[in-house]
C-alpha cells in the first residue's frame, strides 16, 4: 500500500510546479550560491528534487547537480525540464530512506518537505538524515528547511498532536489526468533542540537554525512561532 506522500506526487508534476511554494526559487538558489562561497567546482546534491526547479536552477548557474526523488512522474518531468534548457543533470529514483553516495559531495539540499519530515516514524526521518551526512565529503553542508514545531504550539491546530508532534490531516487533491484524491497526511513538526540534537548526533560539528520565508533564504531571519518552516544549515 503506497503511503500519503507517495500518491501525493504520483502524477502531479504539472500541479506541483503551479504550487504556491515553488514561486521562490530563484531566491532559494541565491542563498545557495552563497552558502557554496560562489564555488561552481563544488558538486549539489538535491534530496527530494522533485521536478527539478533548484537543481536545474543551480545547473543554469555552473554547478554540478544531481537530483533524487522517489517519485518516477516527478523525475519524468524534471528530466523533461533540464532538457529544454540544454542542462546536464543527473536525475535517479531513489528513497531518501536508503541512499549512500559516499561523500562524493560538498553540499546538499533538502527543501519545502523533500522526504524529511514526511516519513511515518522518528527512525525513517533520522535515517534520511543520516544518509545526507554520509553523502557529503569532510567539509560538507546540507541545507533543509523543516516544519517548525513552535507553529502548531502556538497556533492551536485541533489536528496536532502534543505527545508525537505530528499533524495528522486529510487533503484533497486532484492530480494531472483530474482524478480526485483524499489523502491521510501525517507530518513531523519539529522544535529546535531537537534538530540540534539529532544533527550534532550524526557528526555535524556546527547547526544553525533560522526563520524561513519563501524565496528569500537568510541566515539574519531569526526563527519565531510566526514561521511555518525554519531553515538549517548543517555543516561538517
Amino acid at each position: 500500500m503506497k503511503q500519503w506522500y507517495e500518491e501525493l506526487f504520483e502524477n502531479s508534476a504539472d500541479n506541483y510546479e503551479n504550487e504556491e511554494f515553488t514561486k521562490g526559487t530563484i531566491g532559494e538558489v541565491d542563498f545557495f550560491e552563497k552558502e557554496a562561497g560562489y564555488d561552481k567546482s563544488l558538486k549539489i546534491l538535491d534530496i527530494g528534487c522533485g521536478t527539478g526547479r533548484h537543481a536545474i536552477e543551480l545547473a543554469s548557474r555552473g554547478y554540478r547537480v544531481t537530483g533524487i526523488d522517489l517519485s518516477e512522474s516527478q523525475l519524468e518531468k524534471a528530466r523533461k525540464n533540464a532538457t529544454s534548457r540544454n542542462l546536464d543533470i543527473s536525475f535517479f529514483r531513489k528513497d531518501a530512506r536508503d541512499f549512500n553516495f559516499n561523500g562524493e559531495f560538498d553540499l546538499a539540499i533538502m527543501i519545502c518537505e523533500g522526504a524529511f519530515p514526511l516519513m511515518e516514524t522518528d527512525e525513517m526521518n533520522f535515517h534520511i538524515l543520516q544518509n545526507a551526512f554520509n553523502s557529503l565529503n569532510d567539509r560538507g553542508k546540507l541545507i533543509f528547511t523543516t516544519l517548525n514545531g513552535l507553529f502548531p504550539l502556538f497556533h492551536s491546530f485541533a489536528t496536532f498532536d502534543h505527545l508525537t508532534f505530528r499533524n495528522i490531516t486529510t487533503y484533497e487533491m486532484t492530480d494531472d489526468s483530474g482524478n480526485k484524491k483524499v489523502l491521510n497526511c501525517n507530518e513531523r513538526y519539529y522544535v529546535p533542540s531537537e534538530i540540534t540534537w539529532l544533527l550534532s548526533s550524526i557528526g555535524f560539528k556546527k547547526v544553525t537554525i533560522c526563520g524561513c520565508q519563501l524565496g528569500a533564504f537568510s541566515r539574519d531571519e531569526a526563527l519565531t512561532s510566526e514561521n511555518f518552516e525554519m531553515l538549517v544549515v548543517a555543516e561538517k
